[in-house]
């Protein structure tokens, strides 16, 4: 009988605890994180429109998340700038609350 090999399990990047909610929630309570995905909720933006939406986040920091929502599959870049992804509108279809959430939080 041939010798199992054991798997090695695989971890979710940016997250702790290796559990794909985790690494979820922790993406989404970085800030700003929240304000993009709302933000291109309904059209794509550029990422001069977006630093004006997020007016107070710094250049450095909303390109940190733009990346990290790419490469998590919410966002993707378009020929007319960023935009939702399939996954990321079922995100605030799915999750209510997140949605109530954002929309609260991004009229501060």
């Amino acid at each position: 009988m041939p010798e199992r090999v054991p798997t090695a399990k695989r971890s979710v990047r940016g997250s702790r605890s290796g559990r794909p909610i985790m690494a979820l929630l922790d993406l989404l309570g970085r800030r700003w994180t929240l304000r993009i995905l709302w933000e291109l909720r309904e059209t794509a933006l550029t990422s001069r429109a977006l630093r004006t939406a997020c007016d107070e986040a710094s250049p450095t920091i909303l390109q940190t998340r733009l990346t990290e929502l790419r490469e998590a599959g919410f966002i993707e870049l378009t020929e007319n700038g960023y935009a939702l992804t399939g996954l990321g509108k079922e995100l605030f279809q799915t999750f209510a609350p997140l949605h109530r959430f954002a929309e609260r939080w991004s009229r501060r």
